[in-house]
């Protein structure tokens, strides 16, 4: 068969928790994706200017960045992990459906904030949960996992688009008309309606059109809604509920059902180190354990270094679907406005292709093939991108070379660094943090480079990133080889102690005791 039979029992013995731990990434991809398209008018609702309305963008990044470094709390017991997620699932239909109630600027990036928050913890709980489940089989999972974050980011574009409005507010001059149509289009993943940056299409002073983005919103939180019905159900199967009381304890049975089938003794022992080393905690409360004061160098930069090359690669994907849409339209391509549109659009349709595609590539290649072979892609792709930047038709297809490439990497990193690090340590909630922090700094860096030397440093910014990614990964493999020497030889160690005291043993137990005489 193509999939493992010993995969196929795994999964089906912890399905529903899997395609619940799925089910709220795609309320992730879906609450990630919507600002985009909805900028303009969610700018006239809160009668606001553009300088103010980037602090919605900043509110909901930098909430979800100390989501992603708390969530790691919640993952002591099955009921707190749930729980958790429950609540943040909720909250970010409660958001969907009070943002058409926003009519202040503040007021809407609080609910963003809030909605990153809830955001930052469904990334660290879930990724945490289905590494504990599948231990060293958990990248296939992983992958799946990452799919329906570029799902939900495809579907939320789609929903709202039928709703946005054409012409803006009548607010604003022309030229503040013209700014935030193509700052609406360098954002916005979705196609189906482009905006024609004309001075004929401008609106007329006065001329006001009605929005209906809110029903876009309400649509969204309506389809998100079964998803923390989804987790409460989970909750009552376990018996988790505080008014269906049971009698077995809210512990992680399944998991450990799971990793005893995967590794039989090996679970137990795997549990108490991962106890032993502070676990998949927070990155606060990983940084204040005494317990990982006694392991090598090696032990630590594989987090940092693994950190690193997240923090590049995810600052790519978030700084090429922010400013490829600049890039396209400015010289020397000059893309039509409505052309360019289609560039974001066909990035996140690959990453989401991308990651679909790695689920059975994970299960037939190990996740550090997988890493060098995508980052190199990525670099090789963005250097065919600077030596035929006058092509057109090359940018729509380095754009969906480029989509592919850094689709998997974050998953394909996580499964390797746990992996190397046999499940202890803080691997999961570091990726988590670093990645948000790429994504986040990267996006301010790259715009203002653009802004101060032009539209093909937009590259040059994605090959310098790229190299030193790259550069970081070769850097992680080293390490990796010196931590597995490092385990080799306190192996070694321990098994020299222990031979001379079994020969004692053994020695003391034939020697005849002094005295005695043989029959």
């Amino acid at each position: 068969m193509f999939v493992d039979e010993r995969i196929l029992t795994l999964f089906k013995r912890n399905a529903h928790h899997t395609l619940t731990y799925w089910s709220v990434f795609f309320s992730f991809g879906l609450c990630i994706a919507f600002l985009g398209p909805t900028i303009l008018d969610l700018q006239c609702q809160t009668n606001s200017t553009l300088s103010q309305i980037t602090w919605v963008f900043f509110a909901q990044q930098f909430c979800l960045l100390i989501g992603s470094s708390i969530g790691g709390v919640f993952k002591r017991t099955l009921f707190s992990a749930l729980a958790a997620l429950f609540v943040s699932a909720l909250i970010i239909s409660v958001i969907f459906a009070i943002i058409p109630l926003c009519n202040n600027v503040l007021v809407l990036a609080i609910a963003m904030a809030v909605s990153g928050l809830a955001m930052g913890v469904i990334d660290t709980i879930a990724n945490i949960q289905l590494v504990t489940i599948y231990q060293r089989d958990s990248a296939v999972f992983l992958q799946a996992l990452h799919f329906f974050i570029g799902f939900g980011a495809l579907v939320s574009p789609l929903i709202a688009d039928p709703f946005l409005s054409e012409t803006g507010c009548g607010n604003h001059t022309g030229n503040g008309t013209e700014i935030m149509h193509h700052f609406r289009n360098m954002l916005r993943n979705s196609p189906i309606v482009e905006h024609n940056i004309t001075q004929s299409n401008l609106p007329h002073e006065g001329e006001e059109e009605e929005s209906n983005v809110h029903y876009a919103f309400w649509i969204m939180a309506l389809i998100n809604l079964p998803v923390p019905i989804a987790v409460l159900f989970l909750m009552y199967k376990e018996q988790l509920i505080p008014c269906f009381p049971s009698s077995t304890p809210p512990l992680l049975d399944k998991d450990e059902l799971a990793m005893e089938s995967q590794q039989g003794a090996e679970g137990a022992d795997v549990e108490q180190k991962e106890h032993e080393a502070g676990g998949h905690g927070d990155i606060f409360s990983c940084c204040q354990n005494d317990n990982l004061r006694g392991l090598p160098v090696s032990f630590f930069m594989i987090h940092i270094l693994g950190g690193m090359v997240l923090f590049m690669t995810d600052g790519i994907v978030g700084a090429y679907a922010g400013f490829v849409y600049t890039y396209g339209t400015s010289p020397p391509i000059s893309l039509p406005h409505k052309t360019a549109g289609y560039l974001a659009s066909i990035f996140w349709a690959a990453i989401t292709a991308g990651r679909l595609l790695s689920i059975p590539l994970s299960y037939r290649f190990q996740p550090v093939r997988l890493l060098m072979f995508n980052i190199a892609g990525a670099i090789v792709t963005v250097l065919m991108l600077l030596i035929f930047y006058t092509s057109s038709i090359f940018l729509f297809v380095g754009t969906c070379l480029c989509g592919l490439f850094l689709s998997s990497i974050f998953p394909n990193m996580l499964a390797y660094t746990e992996d190397i690090l046999d499940y202890q340590g803080c691997a999961t909630s570091v990726l988590v943090t670093s990645a948000g922090m790429g994504e986040m700094v990267m996006q301010v860096v790259v715009g203002s480079i653009i802004q101060t030397e032009g539209s093909y440093s937009f590259l040059l910014c994605g090959m310098i990133i790229a190299c030193i990614g790259f550069i970081l990964f070769i850097g992680l493999l080293l390490f990796h080889r010196m931590h597995r020497n490092y385990l080799t030889g306190t192996t070694k160690k321990s098994a020299m102690v222990e031979e001379p005291a079994t020969e004692q043993n053994g020695s003391a137990r034939t020697e005849p005791k002094e005295g005695t005489t043989c029959s």
